[in-house]
């Protein structure tokens, strides 16, 4: 018979520790590996640059050309911040190419070891496949959200600053947060303005062609009779009624942004560009290529989510309610106008009330829905792919 030697049973324990060391087989993802996939995305120099172009370019060159403008030719060009410059650019803007950019990373990200032939590498190194696509998710994450929020900054910033002094309320100098009542008094010292300038939807009391030019000027074309045939009093209640009709209209602009409507907006723009990189992240990994995932990506944002947003179809309005783009609309923070892309907006715009109805509850569900789903089809197909 032959007997083991006695030094076998401590070299077999020694194999079985290194054995239960290896973690290799764990789905959770490592530092190393994020570093890594974020190193690989960040080589990418013309997808690095179109994300600065996009999130920090466009939204900077848009704002330095105004201050230039307006330093030349004050009178000639507004200043180059304020309310209405924050939501044009975070509703026309950011919010629309900030996704469609978002997901050209995800993109990227989920096909670029397919396309460059380095998944059989990654998969030779007995790493987890679920690990190697968890490791995308903040790694893309941690390059995406920074450079929204650098780009959103500046926009504030600019804003802020550089926002006019004084509010212009259809062509006319109009103090900035006055109460129902103090806008009606000032309604009434400046009855002429008011009845020329301001919006009005209603029975008109008096008959003068006036309109208020530029310049804030009110104006009366040569051969029209005046002001000097009706009552002081006439044009008072008649500015008073006016402004009343316009106080919901009126109440929703200011000089600048409020800082909770910079901080709600700043979050809804970064679950935006979220939700953009995680679905196409997940798309990309689903069908192997990036160029026809970005297209879809493309027709999802700029086509099919406002066409299914705004008009109800009947036997579809289910389905309607199942797309992201409706429910980030849904949404969005009260203050900002209808957005271009991905539905509409809600406060001053009144976006939300041409949206398909949706509760907010619905809203949330559908996100984590799509951010839960897309994420596991793209775990499910990497785990599944031939190396």
């Amino acid at each position: 018979m032959t007997t083991a030697p006695a030094t076998a049973a401590p070299t077999d324990r020694m194999s079985a520790n290194r054995v239960s060391r290896d973690r290799r087989g764990s789905w959770i993802p490592t530092g190393s590996m994020i570093g890594t996939r974020i190193m690989e995305l960040r080589k990418r120099r013309g997808l690095m640059a179109a994300l600065i172009v996009v999130n920090i370019g466009v939204p900077t060159i848009f704002l330095l050309v105004r201050l230039i403008a307006h330093a030349v030719a004050p009178k000639s060009y507004g200043p180059a911040g304020g309310y209405d410059i924050f939501t044009a650019l975070v509703a026309g803007v950011m919010y629309v190419f900030g996704f469609i950019i978002a997901a050209t990373l995800g993109c990227t990200a989920g096909s670029v070891d397919l396309t460059e032939g380095m998944f059989r590498h990654l998969v030779i190194t007995g790493r987890s496949r679920l690990a190697l696509y968890f490791a995308r998710i903040p790694a893309g994450l941690a390059i995406i959200v920074p450079m929204v929020a650098v780009g959103f900054t500046i926009v504030c910033a600019v804003c802020v600053f550089a926002a006019p002094t004084k509010l212009v309320y259809d062509g006319i100098n109009v103090p900035p947060g006055l109460s129902l009542t103090s806008l009606e008094s000032w309604a009434a010292q400046h009855s002429k303005e008011v009845d020329c300038g301001f919006n009005y939807n209603g029975p008109v009391g008096i008959s003068i062609p006036c309109y208020v030019n530029q310049h804030g000027k009110v104006v009366i074309p040569p051969g029209t009779p005046g002001f000097t045939h009706i009552s002081t009093t006439k044009l008072k209640a008649e500015a008073v009624a006016i402004a009343k009709q316009d106080y919901a209209n009126y109440s929703s602009t200011f000089l600048y942004p409020s800082d909770l409507l910079m901080i709600k907006t700043g979050l809804w723009i970064e679950l935006e560009a979220i939700i953009g990189f995680v679905v196409g992240l997940g798309l990309a990994s689903l069908m192997g290529q990036r160029t026809v995932s970005v297209v879809l990506m493309i027709v999802l944002e700029l086509i099919l989510t406002p066409l299914f947003s705004h008009a109800a179809i009947p036997h579809l309005i289910n389905a309607q309610r199942g797309l992201v783009g409706l429910a980030t609309a849904h949404l969005e923070p009260g203050g900002l106008p209808q957005v271009f892309g991905g539905g509409g907006g809600g406060g001053g715009g009144g976006g939300v009330a041409h949206l398909v109805p949706e509760s907010t509850t619905v809203a949330v569900v559908v996100i984590i829905a799509w951010l839960v789903g897309w994420t596991a089809l793209g775990a499910w197909r990497m785990s599944r792919r031939d190396a």
